[in-house]
């Protein structure tokens, strides 16, 4: 009786292999490195990197229910910073955050568009706006040599601080820009007839085409709010560094899709446990930082991420496998 609950949970509930290796892997890290890893300081930074994975990740699953992929998210987090950091000083946060979203929009709707009226592909067609976008952000801030940076005296305002440069309750802001962005996006999803299309359309487009939902529609609204909240992430980012590089969001489009596989999405589309995504955010940044804390060069992340993704993707078909022998 006991299996069989435990199969049907397994069925129902994406993300629960995930969170078991959230807890598995807090108590390992917390118990090897209790001093370094598990004190208020370290576990506030692992919130602002899990925030700014979070959202990009949360952005990026939604692309990926409709059965589409967008890996150009590390770049639209780059261009929302720069577009933020350009115009803050001049025009004040909330007029430079509104102009990042508006650039993470129209970045999502060209993608959208391309991939839909022309039936390009997804990953091909992401992988162009990431590079174009990247060379972008590099030719202005290495090329013409762009300054994008705020004054310390123009920090201390009560939006600068919201959008990413101050903290509530000892966390930075971004952490609760997450929180409230994943309760918006289960509201979206789960609660609403447009998320139910979005599902529908990453079960079976042409079984959704044929119930009248606008498959063309559907994905790209998901493209745009995937492009919105990578903008987001890259403002809050800017807002607490205080700068912007032409490189910044480098190699994040990775650890975000590495984010969506661990948190249990399907690469084909039709499952989007938002929960499970921020999750995997968690524990990849949580797992950055175990590494840097005990003197490990960051660049064994990348390769770690990669055994991850790997491992992820095999233990989550084989435990979706033994959850339907059942049936």
């Amino acid at each position: 009786m006991m299996n069989i609950s435990i199969r049907q949970l397994v069925r129902q509930h994406n993300e629960i292999g995930i969170i078991l290796i959230a807890i598995l892997m807090v108590t390992l890290f917390t118990t090897t490195s209790f001093d370094k890893w598990a004190n208020a300081y370290n576990l506030a930074s692992i919130a602002q990197i899990t925030a700014t994975l979070g959202l990009l990740a949360l952005g990026a699953s939604l692309v990926m229910g409709t059965g589409e992929i967008d890996i150009s998210v590390g770049s639209t987090f780059g261009i929302g910073a720069l577009a933020y950091l350009g115009t803050v000083a001049t025009i004040g946060p909330i007029p430079a955050m509104l102009l990042a979203a508006v650039a993470g929009a129209a970045i999502g709707l060209f993608n959208g568009f391309i991939v839909t009226r022309f039936g390009v592909s997804s990953l091909l067609l992401t992988l162009s706006t990431l590079l174009v976008f990247r060379g972008v952000a590099i030719a202005l801030t290495e090329i013409e040599g762009l300054s994008f940076s705020v004054p310390y005296d123009q920090r201390s305002g009560f939006f600068y601080q919201l959008f990413g440069g101050g903290d509530i309750l000892g966390i930075n802001t971004g952490f609760w820009w997450l929180i409230l962005g994943l309760l918006l996006l289960m509201a979206f999803l789960y609660a609403t007839p447009g998320g139910n299309r979005l599902l529908a359309v990453g079960g079976s487009a042409e079984s959704a085409r044929s119930r009248g939902i606008r498959v063309t529609r559907v994905k790209v609204r998901a493209f745009v709010i995937c492009g919105v909240l990578a903008a987001l992430a890259g403002t809050l980012e800017g807002g607490k560094l205080g700068f912007a590089d032409g490189g910044m969001g480098r190699l994040m489009e990775l650890q975000a899709i590495a984010a969506c596989v661990l948190g249990g999405c399907a690469l084909l589309g039709g499952r989007v446990p938002l929960t499970g995504v921020v999750v995997g955010a968690f524990v990849l940044s949580s797992i950055q930082s175990y590494l840097v804390v005990n003197g490990v060069q960051p660049q064994w992340f990348m390769l770690l991420l990669g055994v991850i993704v790997v491992t992820a993707a095999i233990s989550d078909r084989a435990l979706r496998d033994w959850a339907l022998r059942s049936r």
